[in-house]
């Protein structure tokens, strides 16, 4: 119950499930309600000691500080690419543009070939950079921190290019527009 103006009262129906109850079922509900908080979507980008380019699609991204200028992504401990990014000294981050969809999903794909199109540009050191993002920023590794099933990659940026495009959001388990 939560209490109106003037003595009225609003009743919440939707659902509320204790962790200690149904564990099961708070999980779904938990992924859900993040799922409701709308977000960018970026695609993480490295390479590994033998050449190999790793990325990954994540919503998990922000800045964490101005000084020093640090950004944050998390990435799932399960993923194939974990390894090279646990170990990687550099990677960029690439803020996806509204017509970015294919490539997020691309690269959210367990086992797909992320790097089969041509839309990468690469550093002097390899990294690949998404050519039309809105936002890439190339970053050395400065923390790495568990957290539960995931691992919070902290960049420490060293580079920074902006494009003027529109982007990409997840809201719900969808891809949406922003609207100005």
């Amino acid at each position: 119950m939560i209490a109106g103006q003037a003595g009225e009262t609003a009743c919440i129906q939707d659902m509320c499930l204790d962790q200690s109850v149904h564990p099961e079922e708070f999980s779904e509900l938990f992924k859900e309600a993040m799922s409701r908080f709308p977000s960018g979507v970026t695609i993480a980008t490295t390479h590994d000691q033998a050449g190999r380019n790793w990325g990954f699609t994540a919503s998990s991204f922000c800045s964490l500080s101005v000084d020093p200028p640090l950004v944050l992504v998390c990435l799932v401990n399960s993923a194939d690419c974990h390894v090279a990014f646990q170990t990687a000294g550099r990677w960029a981050i690439n803020v996806l543009a509204h017509d970015h969809r294919h490539l997020a999903l691309r690269f959210a794909t367990k086992g797909a070939d992320k790097f089969s199109g041509d839309e990468f540009d690469y550093t002097e050191e390899h990294i690949p950079i998404l050519r039309d993002s809105v936002v890439s920023t190339v970053c050395d590794a400065y923390e790495r921190y568990p957290g539960g099933d995931h691992v919070i990659l902290v960049g420490k940026v060293v580079r920074v290019l902006l494009r003027e495009r529109e982007p990409l959001v997840h809201h719900a388990r969808r891809f949406a527009r922003l609207e100005y």
